[in-house]
């Protein structure tokens, strides 16, 4: 049985970090079958310390045994980008997604690929411990996960980018053309026969993450826009609501002026307009979020320019990106 398992990495992990994830996920493929064939793909998300040169490294090297490959993009395209480059290099029966801080376990690598072998499609390492995160991480994923179940339909908590998929789940990602990709969204979107492993997730072993919280609320607004329309609902809604409250608030004050009472309160009109003032800009924002998505699908614009390439026979510097 033939099969490559190629990892794409988000290089937020040192180069140490990269050498030991690399060590890791080896010896985890060994404890297969003989019959196993595995490689294993390194994306550098245009990383600033030395991880190019260790990737190249573990590349050139004997122990590699032209099972490793490396792919450099231009600059920061960020996650789901980095990503989608690795499981564009990709190929073979099955392709593991795995980030390279350790922080999702090699060791796993055995169970998941002896549940794609039983007929699971995708085989998803699912959280039942988060680690040590701060309580407005915490917090802040619940909610998102929340609310992303109510936009999209899908119950993503736990999920992770842990995943082992199958060649036609492979193919059928590829057929994906939107530069707002999100991709435990997607993944769960196509329905495939899927089976879980669960994990508490480590401590991270080496350097520390580059995510920010507002980085986090990013990539959290981009995977809601880009999965679901529920938020221009809402403004649509949240109009409703406020025509209603514009009527009820007209009717109160003719029948008070057909009564021929004087009406006064500066501060209820004022405080009137902020309302109708701060819900007219939020439902602006929401519009103007799904104008920026719109926006960026019709430039039409590479996803990922690689700037090099590395491979047992040598290290190329394509002129093109995808």
């Amino acid at each position: 049985m033939d099969s490559r398992a190629g990892a794409g990495t988000e290089t937020a992990a040192t180069a140490a970090a990269t050498a030991a994830a690399t060590a890791t996920a080896a010896a985890a493929a060994d404890r297969l079958s003989d019959a196993v064939e595995f490689e294993l793909i390194f994306v550098d998300d245009g990383s600033r310390d030395q991880t190019w040169a260790k990737i190249t490294e573990l590349v050139e090297s004997a122990e590699a045994e032209g099972r490793v490959r490396g792919l450099r993009l231009s600059r920061n395209f960020g996650k789901e980008v980095a990503l989608t480059a690795g499981l564009d290099m990709a190929k073979g029966q099955a392709v593991v997604v795995m980030d390279g801080d350790l922080q999702h376990p090699p060791a796993l690598l055995p169970k998941m690929i002896e549940l794609w072998q039983q007929g699971y499609e995708v085989v998803e390492a699912v959280k039942v411990h988060r680690g040590k995160e701060g309580l407005v991480s915490r917090w802040g994923s619940r909610l998102f996960y929340w609310f992303f179940a109510k936009a999209a339909g899908f119950d993503l908590s736990g999920a992770s980018d842990y995943k082992l998929l199958d060649a036609k789940v492979l193919e059928a990602w590829k057929r994906f053309q939107e530069r707002q990709v999100f991709f435990r969204g997607v993944v769960r979107w196509m329905g495939f026969r899927v089976a879980t492993v669960d994990f508490q997730v480590p401590e991270r072993q080496y350097g520390q993450t580059k995510w920010s919280f507002l980085g986090l609320f990013r990539l959290a607004l981009m995977s809601i826009t880009a999965f679901s329309s529920l938020p221009l609902r809402l403004a649509v809604v949240s109009a409703g609501l406020f025509l209603i409250f514009a009527v009820v608030v007209a009717s109160i004050i003719l029948y008070l002026k057909l009564q021929g009472q004087t009406i006064s309160g500066m501060a209820t009109l004022v405080f009137v307009v902020l309302v109708t003032g701060s819900v007219i800009l939020i439902n602006l924002a929401i519009i103007g979020e799904y104008l920026a998505r719109i926006y960026e699908e019709v430039k039409a614009r590479p996803r990922y320019l690689i700037a090099q390439k590395a491979s047992a026979e040598k290290t190329l510097d394509p002129s093109s990106g995808l």
